[in-house]
């Protein structure tokens, strides 16, 4: 045959599979509950590290998460939590992460299989492809973990995403049908819809607009329908609205606070221009400063995502098999360049979406996120860098999926090549160019198990069934604290774990848990006057604190007006060393900066210690104010003390102060629930936070060598065997040599 004939018998052929293409939504929605039944196999019945508590937290009591707010998820997650399903809250929140992502694999399906009707007539083979699509994209291991525990917004952002795909995709089929107008209303309402759940809505508007301007310009010239867009677009956003509302409330959680209501809900304020300006600024993270150098060199955030995507195909934790994860991963990569290719050869008419789309979720994204170098990139630079406090692999979640699109239709145009090879029928005929008889797709098909490269390798490591360790960690650290006490947390590991355990699963509401960092903010310490006192329940509460009663404390922890706490600068400077003292509490101040943080713990000191107990979740921060010798660790926690402290038979002194050591223990053995899950759990995955389960350890190791001392020997070894298996959890090698000595 002639190259002319080919060509046109492959014009008349794709024309045809075109004609006789219909979306197989049944064959879909079968792969979407597969995929939600493998991802509710692995579920977590709880919380997890990082943001997951914050944002389950205040799905649970209508809050405010921090800046930009997320309102839509918060509404979203609130209403599913309080559906009539099996399990716990948390649980709950979990499954509507998994059904978001089990959904969005469902029309990544119909994306795939669209593109394949481009040039594949039969139907079983265009579903095979789909299919290998949702199994590779849903069982990468950034998706997968982010489907089995609802760590934000994600998820939701990534249904919002594949809706939208779906959609332009079939509009580039059609766009002067009947039906186009009405798609591209819906899209321009999903774009500000699902940026009312997260700034990653708008991921999709650039290949929008890209595939409008190639496919039908002149749509650009139609006023009518861009006020209609632009107003439904308007109409999605309209979810923030719930912002200044509801924090004129002055909700549990109220990160931001974007009203300027003082006291009360005021109408004459919930819209005032304060208010307004509070909200823009809670929409635009400006808490958080605006980046205005480049984070890592361009060149080293590609070799960050590129470290990520590596992780999807093989998820290494451990670092034992880097040969293979690079290998699978230039796997990936090139069925992924492959399938590109293929769809812009075979299917020009879609690719003018999805190819822009590849090119925003890559590149475009990762020059925009500008991140510092990652956790776990370019170890051999050491401190020489600055480094994200964590790896932001959940930030690709929507390239990582979207790519087993393409690394599926790569791996489909191997199939048939090695078909073609295989089949010994001729294929010259006009009806047969490009493809094979079915029994050479049939001996290809041992090819495809490929797509499951993600599944087996990140099974085990991307599963949180049974965890509860960040919960556990939660209630530890809070019942560490007597009742009523105030407790100085340090960050997002050591704080919104105890807010899930109290907002959600109702344990010790009375401690007030004041993280530093915001302390440094206005609204955060207008909330600290403002917050009721919450009563204790002692039947609820450890043993170890029955001993006694516990009156309620009465008015706010701070003495202070909201025009006081808001004339607190942003730093003091002491030019020589000051004395601070409470009572008989004398603290001696070294020259330097006192920052607004700790203006304010000290201001905490003066009006609510000792009338609430105060304590500190990390030694460092007490030892900064200069109350190292009024600094008595008990447990997880350091309690702040009276009168300096004197070393005896239950007190020791340890490397960095001091420890009680009948407190110590009776949390250890009584209250702690942590070191058990954690040993249960037997990996522990995350190591940018794998200070959580070192305080165990630590706390535990000294714990021991006290109890040695003390004469305490089959105490000391029950002590030493936690420490043992918490060390082999976490592969704390360190602590793990200490307790073997």
């Amino acid at each position: 045959m002639t190259a002319p004939a080919r060509k046109a018998a492959t014009v008349r052929r794709k024309s045809e599979a075109l004609e006789e293409y219909t979306p197989s939504y049944k064959a879909a929605g079968i792969a979407a509950l597969a995929v939600f039944l493998l991802y509710f196999v692995t579920i977590a019945p709880s919380t997890a590290m990082w943001d997951t508590g914050e944002y389950m937290a205040a799905a649970k009591v209508l809050g405010l998460p921090h800046p930009p707010g997320n309102p839509l998820f918060v509404l979203v997650a609130h209403v599913f939590g309080a559906l009539p399903l099996p399990g716990n809250y948390a649980q709950h929140i979990n499954t509507m992460a998994a059904l978001c992502s089990a959904l969005s694999a469902g029309f990544w399906f119909l994306v795939t299989e669209r593109v394949l009707a481009g040039w594949l007539a039969q139907g079983w083979q265009r579903i095979t492809g789909a299919a290998l699509a949702t199994l590779s994209g849903a069982t990468a291991y950034t998706v997968l973990n982010q489907s089995v525990v609802n760590e934000k917004v994600y998820t939701v952002s990534l249904l919002f995403f594949t809706i939208v795909s779906w959609l332009m995709i079939s509009w580039t089929d059609d766009p002067e049908g009947k039906a186009a107008d009405k798609k591209l209303v819906l899209v321009a309402y999903l774009l500000g819809l699902g940026y009312a759940n997260h700034p990653a809505g708008f991921l999709a508007a650039p290949a929008v607009v890209f595939a409008i301007a190639v496919r039908r310009w002149q749509t650009f010239l139609r006023w009518k329908l861009i006020l209609v867009a632009a107003a439904v677009l308007l109409l999605g956003l309209t979810p923030f609205i719930y912002e200044p509302i509801r924090a004129a409330h002055f909700p549990a959680m109220n990160e931001g606070e974007p009203t300027g209501c003082a006291t009360k809900l005021e109408a004459s304020c919930t819209f005032s221009s304060l208010t307004k300006q509070r909200l823009m600024d809670n929409i635009n993270r400006e808490q958080y400063g605006k980046k205005l150098e480049r984070g890592a060199p361009y060149v080293a955030q590609i070799q960050m995502w590129w470290l990520y995507f590596k992780w999807q195909w093989l998820r290494d934790p451990h670092n034992e098999r880097q040969a293979l994860q690079a290998m699978l991963a230039v796997l990936f990569l090139v069925l992924g360049l492959i399938g590109g290719y293929v769809h812009w050869t075979y299917e020009r008419r879609t690719f003018w979406y999805f190819g822009p789309l590849m090119f925003t979720l890559t590149l475009a994204l990762i020059y925009y996120m500008n991140f510092k170098y990652g956790w776990s990139q370019a170890p051999e630079l050491g401190e020489n860098v600055q480094r994200e406090v964590r790896d932001r692999d959940y930030f690709y979640i929507w390239s990582y999926s979207a790519w087993g699109v393409w690394a599926a239709l790569g791996l489909v145009y191997i199939w048939q090549s090695i078909a073609q090879i295989l089949d010994r029928e001729p294929t010259d005929t006009p009806d047969r160019v490009g493809y094979a008889s079915r029994r050479a797709w049939l001996l290809a098909t041992p090819l495809l198990l490929i797509a499951c490269v993600p599944l087996a390798a990140n099974w085990r490591v991307a599963s949180h069934r049974g965890e509860t360790f960040t919960a556990d960690w939660g209630s530890d650290l809070l019942n560490s604290v007597e009742p009523y006490g105030i407790l100085i947390t340090n960050g997002d590991n050591d704080t919104f774990p105890l807010w899930y355990a109290q907002e959600v699963e109702g344990v010790r509401q009375d401690v007030l848990v004041l993280v530093t960092s915001y302390l440094n903010t206005d609204w955060f310490v207008r909330q600290v006057i403002r917050r009721p006192v919450r009563p204790y329940d002692a039947a609820k509460g450890p043993a170890i604190f029955r001993d006694r009663s516990w009156p309620m404390p009465k008015g706010p922890p701070l003495k202070l007006s909201f025009a006081e706490a808001d004339s607190i600068p942003p730093y003091f400077e002491i030019r020589e060393a000051q004395q601070f003292t409470q009572r008989n509490l004398v603290a001696t101040i070294q020259p330097g900066y006192l920052t607004r943080d700790q203006l304010v713990v000290l201001r905490l000191i003066k009006d609510a210690y000792p009338e609430r107990p105060m304590y500190f979740s990390t030694g460092g921060y007490g030892r900064s104010l200069g109350l190292g010798n009024y600094s008595l660790r008990q447990g997880l926690a350091e309690k702040l003390v009276e009168t300096p402290i004197i070393p005896t038979r239950d007190t020791i002194r340890v490397a960095d102060g001091f420890l009680d050591v009948p407190r110590t223990y009776a949390l250890w053995t009584q209250v702690y629930k942590g070191p058990a899950s954690l040993i249960r759990r037997g990996d522990w995955i995350d190591r940018p936070s794998y200070g959580i389960p070192y305080t165990y350890a630590v706390t535990g190791i000294i714990l021991a060598d006290a109890l040695k001392i003390a004469g305490k020997t089959a105490e000391a070894q029950k002590v030493t065997t936690t420490v043992t298996g918490i060390a082999k959890a976490a592969r704390l090698n360190d602590i793990l040599a200490a307790a073997e000595r």
